[in-house]
């Protein structure tokens, strides 16, 4: 049948003629200062800004993006991991087939069908032990930080700490439950701890009450710096004297430098936490695939009600995730649970092609740097894992330099600027190896040292 043979009547059957909204006059309906203030915050924009650029410059090498590496992923394994938990559900719970269909078809649980695996997963990889019913698997790591600070959001004076610069997708996560940042220095150790305390005191001082501190002490995003034991310990030790909560981030702790014989992983803060003074904020974006859209967030801190009763920091999120995405799309979360399943709950024994080709990749980044930019007025950091290294440089970094390195010298990156809560001149732009190829890589630094030299005079 062609458009032709449709019969008008049935494709609306009331009888009233649609409007054409072609044909409305162009007028403007609504004003910003109707909206919501975040709306017009920088941290707001920032991705949509850097997703134009590269869209805008297709054939420009990207060393801006922080996907992680997609050439081994495979379309079959998706039907793949989907029966693999298909069959979980009837042989490890003992669903029946109409219960295991239902689990996968409807609406599900709000906190989540695979919080058990996830809870193993955290037992093995990490040394965290947590009761399942603490976890809620959240629609990607950037719901968990939505939820998480919307709770902790009780008044116009609580207000979040957070290492400075920032992961952009926090900021602006703050920004739409109305929670002002306050920014403290990451200094060489991954924090200042000086700094932390006086920025808490200081707070208080003038009548705000800080709740919580955001942390991502494994190769954060953007800086690259990682948080030693000693700091992990006395950082943990600070929050208990202080009576903040840390929120710790960790999507990258898993992809250490295996180039290295004498690097080895550090224990998270939360499988050092002795006193439930952590929220921990997982993600399966880079571990599993990205296109899941599969975070988590562990909240066991004891929450008393005003009847008395105690429940936990979970139960609270999962009512507002009740009236946010409802639940985590269980097809989703079904792909996950499969692929942990088919490697025992371990993401260890599953990322080890990544974490090799995130090392190499690191490696070729940092000797292409040294290579073209030691005898010029440019450094650079030298992490020991994740995706990112950070270059200084002796001028401004801005999104319009951006613009004419993608215009005109075919090669992306991230001004650094992005990741600041405040406005000020940035010298800095971050680098990223973990979509790239080692080709791409010195490709991507000829043109990359092509613009310096052009900036440079």
């Amino acid at each position: 049948m062609s458009v032709a043979d449709v019969n008008p009547a049935d494709v609306n059957p009331t009888g009233v003629p649609p409007v054409d909204v072609t044909t409305i006059p162009l007028r403007v309906d609504l004003s910003t200062a109707d909206l919501h203030p975040s709306l017009e915050d920088p941290a707001l924009n920032s991705m949509n800004f850097l997703n134009e650029v590269a869209n805008h410059y297709p054939d420009a090498i990207s060393l801006a993006a922080g996907r992680p590496y997609e050439d081994f992923y495979e379309v079959e394994a998706l039907p793949r991991y989907l029966d693999r938990f298909h069959r979980h559900l009837i042989e490890a719970r003992g669903y029946d087939e109409a219960q295991a269909r239902r689990t996968l078809f409807q609406y599900g649980r709000t906190k989540g069908i695979i919080h058990d695996l996830v809870a193993t997963n955290l037992e093995l990889d990490e040394g965290i032990r947590v009761d399942p019913e603490s976890i809620v698997v959240t629609v990607g790591c950037q719901e968990a930080m939505v939820l998480t600070l919307r709770a902790l959001r009780a008044g116009p004076q609580d207000v979040l700490l957070a290492v400075s610069p920032t992961y952009v997708g926090l900021t602006g996560a703050a920004r739409l439950v109305d929670m002002p940042v306050l920014p403290v220095s990451g200094g060489t150790a991954g924090i200042d701890l000086d700094e932390l305390r006086g920025t808490i005191h200081g707070a208080r001082a003038a009548g705000l009450r800080p709740r919580a501190c955001y942390v991502m002490p494994d190769y954060a995003n953007p800086s690259g710096l990682s948080m030693d034991l000693a700091t992990r310990r006395a950082l943990l030790a600070l929050a208990v004297e202080e009576d903040i909560l840390l929120l710790e981030d960790n999507p990258y702790g898993l992809f250490y430098d295996v180039l290295s014989p004498g690097e080895h992983r550090v224990p998270t803060l939360k499988a050092i936490d002795e006193a439930r003074q952590v929220v921990y904020l997982g993600s399966f974006a880079k571990t599993v695939l990205p296109g899941a859209r599969v975070g988590y967030v562990v909240a066991d801190q004891r929450v008393r009600a005003a009847d008395g009763s105690v429940g936990m920091l979970a139960d609270e999120l999962s009512k507002i995730k009740s009236m946010l995405t409802v639940n985590t799309p269980a097809l989703a979360q079904a792909i996950v649970g499969g692929k942990l399943l088919e490697h025992d709950c371990s993401l260890v024994a599953a990322t080890v092609r990544e974490r090799e080709v995130y090392a190499l990749n690191r490696s070729h980044m940092i000797g292409g740097l040294a290579k073209r930019f030691a005898d010029l007025p440019v450094s650079w950091n030298v992490p020991t894992g994740g995706f990112f290294v950070v270059v200084d440089v002796p001028f401004p970094v801005d999104d319009a330099l951006l613009e004419r390195s993608a215009r005109d010298f075919g090669v992306l990156w991230t001004p650094m600027h992005h990741f600041y809560g405040s406005p000020g001149e940035v010298r800095s732009l971050r680098l990223s190896c973990s979509t790239v190829t080692a080709a791409d890589i010195e490709v991507g630094l000829d043109r990359l040292a092509a613009l310096l030299a052009d900036e440079l005079g």
